[in-house]
């Protein structure tokens, strides 16, 4: 599921320095149609493996799995509105706009990387890295877009939907990152409770 967020956020990135939005919100629907799905089968897998009578570090495993699931599929969620909304708002919007937002995209995407080495290696320090970023970034960058947005709102009032879509879209990039801190916090106790 990290996988597909990361596609969708790098057709996010893709568009952008291509200066092309047309398509966006299709491929972005077709990417968040493979996270539904996954998301369905993993549930069940993960409800499988909860029949078969685990050992108890099996279980833990499942049960962040499975708790992470809504999580995962919510990132996807995410960044299927910011690509709608950059389709949709990107021909009206000035290029210092969207530049606003690519620093977060490119950042969210290096969380995902590293939240998907955390989980494939079990490692701890890459778990706490994606807390760390969100907590040290994403929160600022956060609040850099949406200031942005608030002072073309003032400079330009007939740019009104612009800013209000430039607004919505740093939220929905800085809910993104929460989620995904989210994952890092329950593989975080994972791990620590297997290494003592």
């Amino acid at each position: 599921m990290l996988s597909i967020s990361l596609e969708l956020l790098d057709a996010v990135r893709d568009a952008n320095a291509r200066a092309e939005f047309a398509g966006l919100t299709a491929r972005a629907e077709t990417l968040e149609a493979e996270t539904d799905a996954l998301e369905r089968e993993l549930e069940d897998l993960c409800l499988q493996a909860f029949g078969s009578g685990l050992a108890e570090d099996d279980l833990a495993f499942y049960l962040m799995v499975f708790r992470s699931l809504t999580n995962l599929e919510r990132v996807g969620d995410y960044a299927f509105n910011v690509a709608r909304d950059l389709e949709t708002f990107a021909p009206r919007a000035r290029s210092a706009t969207l530049q606003d937002a690519l620093p977060l995209v490119r950042l969210l995407s290096h969380m995902i990387e590293t939240l998907a080495y955390a989980f494939a290696e079990r490692d701890l320090v890459a778990a706490r890295d994606v807390m760390r970023l969100d907590y040290e970034q994403v929160d600022a960058l956060y609040e850099q877009m949406q200031r942005a947005s608030l002072t073309r709102l003032l400079e330009r009032p007939e740019d009104t939907q612009v800013a209000l879509t430039a607004g919505r879209m740093a939220r929905n990039l800085e809910r993104l990152g929460d989620h995904l801190v989210n994952v890092a916090e329950r593989l975080e106790v994972l791990i620590v409770q297997r290494e003592a």
